[in-house]
């Protein structure tokens, strides 16, 4: 088969070329868009999930529904280096540049600027971009409690857009890398435009444990949030996102190697992808694709995943936190009691309690319940077994 021609996309946040298993996610978040456009009251959304189920593909994709419909973005990829207030500074302008084009809502757009210059000058944040000439306007988001200010300063904002009927959609990945104050204050901020029915909307995506620190954060967050959780593909519809794009270049695979690819899967869509891809680059010549053909194909990805996907994960790691991921996989299939950990490496589970937050911190173990743990990394157990276990 041509390279050239290979469908599948399995680079990170890159939108396969079928879109399968999500359509109520999809639907949900346009009710809310086209709600925001008519001045109805809107909800946010959180989207949850594991790693390379496709978050960001999804918050691609509603961000273009939003555009399509004319409300103005914000996207913003966290990581655990970002300072909100430094991005949102940015973001704000370019927001008001786009409402200012807008005759009967320039005096609000000036008025926004100046809120925001104080604002930004409150906190120490660069306002080179914003004209000198806008005097700031004290006392409006200025008090230096970041809380309140960036509520204040988006209900101004509000304001604007609800006057140009332009909703503001914010979109913002890897939520669970937002320091915790941060979190709280744009959760603040969403809830006092939320109340004022200004429409302004937020769409989020993170690890599943971004549902407890927006409950640590704020205890409403639960109320202010829906919490759409983002899993693996059900069987049909994994099999569909291999055999759509394949049959609509005229090639085939059969049921069997459909069913191979789901064994290897588990329906999850990133791998998915990785193994479509690689079994379109191996150079079958006789249609169609079999079951024999995806064994043979498998070798090569597991070689790739070891070697890059996980490994870069793993080398995030120290020595230490090595050693706790690598008990969790020895213990077998997730999720996995924190104290059997600890017992398998002969330590008090109060001992283990640093390395635990680290790990934690850093994106590759999550807490499903109280007591618990499991990978946020869709068959990273697998690997270290591969890795440290099953290796002569």
């Amino acid at each position: 088969m041509d390279r050239i021609k290979n469908p599948f996309n399995p680079g990170a946040g890159s939108k396969p070329p079928a879109l399968v298993g999500r359509d109520q996610i999809i639907e949900e978040a346009t009710i809310q868009i086209k709600r925001a456009n008519l001045g109805n009251s809107i909800r946010a959304q959180m989207l949850l999930g594991l790693r390379g189920v496709g978050k960001t593909v999804l918050l691609n994709h509603i961000s273009t529904i939003a555009e399509e419909n004319k409300h103005v973005i914000t996207v913003i990829e966290s990581n655990e280096d970002i300072e909100l207030v430094a991005v949102l500074q940015s973001e704000i302008q370019q927001l008001l540049r786009k409402l200012s084009v807008i005759e009967n809502v320039k005096d609000k757009v000036l008025r926004a600027f100046s809120v925001a210059k104080s604002f930004f000058s409150t906190f120490n944040i660069d306002i080179g971009g914003i004209s000198i000439e806008i005097e700031p306007e004290f006392g409006t988001a200025d008090s230096g409690r970041l809380e309140s200010d960036l509520a204040q300063l988006f209900v101004v904002i509000g304001e604007v857009a609800k006057a140009a009927n332009r909703p503001w959609s914010i979109f913002i990945d890897e939520v669970q890398y937002l320091k915790s104050s941060d979190l709280s204050a744009l959760i603040v901020a969403l809830h006092r435009c939320s109340q004022k029915n200004l429409p302004i909307l937020f769409f989020g995506a993170g690890l599943p444990q971004v549902a407890a620190m927006s409950g640590d954060a704020k205890s409403y967050a639960e109320r202010l949030f829906a919490y759409p959780s983002i899993g693996a593909l059900p069987v049909d519809e994994a099999k569909k996102a291999i055999q759509e794009p394949i049959e609509k270049l005229n090639e085939h695979i059969t049921d069997d190697a459909l069913d191979e690819i789901v064994k290897y899967t588990k329906g999850y869509p990133y791998f998915l992808q990785e193994w479509g891809a690689e079994i379109w680059n191996a150079g079958i010549e006789q249609m169609p694709i079999t079951q024999q053909d995806v064994i043979q194909a498998s070798k090569s990805v597991f070689y790739k995943l070891d070697n890059g996907f996980f490994n870069v994960r793993l080398d995030r790691l120290t020595n230490k936190e090595k050693d706790y991921v690598i008990a969790m996989a020895k213990l077998g299939n997730g999720p996995y009691k924190s104290g059997d950990i600890a017992n398998y490496l002969g330590k008090r589970n109060s001992e283990l309690g640093n390395v635990r937050a680290k790990i934690i911190e850093k994106g590759m173990i999550y807490s499903p319940s109280y007591g618990e743990l499991d990978f946020t990394v869709p068959l990273f157990d697998d690997f270290l077994r591969r890795k440290f276990v099953n290796t002569p």
